[in-house]
């Protein structure tokens, strides 16, 4: 009985329309079409073959994902890579019946390498709108400061966007969180406030829960990436469940870079419990074995979630959204109609 349970509810959660909150577009980069543009390019990769690439992609920290992550992203290079890219993730999470996506990009690490600003914005911006018009998913742009950077290379990508700033909805912090405290960044993030932008920033994956309080105190970011460890700290459980914080959560990203030893420990069902707005992302699908569905699936099959959990925590991706009110409405209305037998 629990197994056809759970078989309904997976069947359920791949069927419902989604929001996804926390995705790096970068991370979206599948070994095939890192040698289709390694090709394309005359990029030499270290790797003999896709299993190659496969095989490498065995973490036992964050920061032993990143090292392969910015090495993987030097195989694009042209408008057009960054266009393929982003239409591969779309269409990808298409068939995972998602809606919204709020997609992260990495500024830093395309400049650093001599691509301008405008190659990589066009061509992820014109996939996500073609996306928009042939796919029904809605996006929102979010422009990610590298944290093991400093605040000056920080304030010089933002500079370089300025020009494409009324086309970039949100502004986020990522990268290795150890030893890269989010305080470090609080000029900047004002900058951004100032501006008009929207702010998030990872904060309590590796790093400890003071981060998650530098996040919403120094940064007044709107929201949380992952966040798992603020569940040390009851006042700061209190804080975000009284704000209505929203926590963009990565279960197989966790497993993936070791946060969790197995899904059965993972927090979400106590996120949940705490009153914390919890949702489910995938955040580098290519590099942590699965996307929006593949998570939900890998949470159904290793805890107790009930039906009405999978509500919510489906709720929470369209609710902690940057879309309008009335399209968030509109999103949720959907959503209830079919967990009540209309859709």
């Amino acid at each position: 009985m629990e197994s056809n349970n759970k078989d309904t509810l997976i069947k359920l959660a791949e069927r419902l329309p989604k929001a996804e909150l926390h995705l790096h577009i970068e991370g979206t980069l599948e070994p095939e079409l890192m040698f289709a543009l390694a090709r394309r390019n005359g990029v030499p990769l270290p790797y003999d073959d896709v299993e190659a690439v496969r095989a490498a992609y065995q973490f036992s920290n964050l920061q032993e994902f990143l090292d392969l992550y910015y090495q993987g992203m030097s195989v694009l290079q042209t408008e057009q890579d960054y266009y393929d890219l982003t239409m591969a993730y779309l269409q990808r999470v298409a068939a995972d019946n998602v809606v919204h996506t709020e997609i992260m990009f990495d500024p830093q690490a395309h400049l650093e390498r001599g691509i301008a600003f405008d190659t990589l914005f066009s061509g992820i911006e014109r996939a996500l709108q073609d996306g928009e018009q042939q796919l029904g998913i809605s996006y929102r742009l979010i422009m990610s400061f590298l944290r093991h950077l400093s605040e000056e290379s920080a304030f010089e990508a933002l500079k370089t966007a300025e020009p494409w700033l009324h086309r970039i909805d949100a502004v986020g912090l990522d990268s290795g969180e150890q030893g890269n405290p989010p305080d470090r960044f609080e000029r900047v993030f004002a900058r951004c406030r100032e501006l008009g932008l929207k702010l998030t920033a990872h904060a309590g994956e590796e790093g400890p829960p003071d981060y998650v309080w530098q996040a919403i105190k120094g940064l007044q970011v709107e929201r949380i990436d992952h966040g798992n460890r603020a569940l040390e700290d009851a006042e700061l459980v209190k804080a975000l469940a009284d704000r209505q914080f929203t926590l963009t959560v990565c279960p197989l990203s966790n497993l993936k870079l070791c946060v969790v030893n197995d899904l059965k420990e993972h927090p979400m069902l106590t996120m949940l419990e705490s009153g914390l707005n919890a949702t489910v992302n995938s955040d580098d699908p290519a590099y942590f074995g699965g996307y929006v569905n593949d998570n939900y699936r890998a949470l159904i099959e290793h805890l107790p979630i009930t039906r009405e959990q999978l509500h919510t925590l489906v709720r929470n991706g369209f609710a902690g959204s940057w879309l309008s009110d009335r399209e968030k409405q509109h999103h949720l209305a959907v959503l209830d109609s079919m967990f009540n037998g209309r859709g």
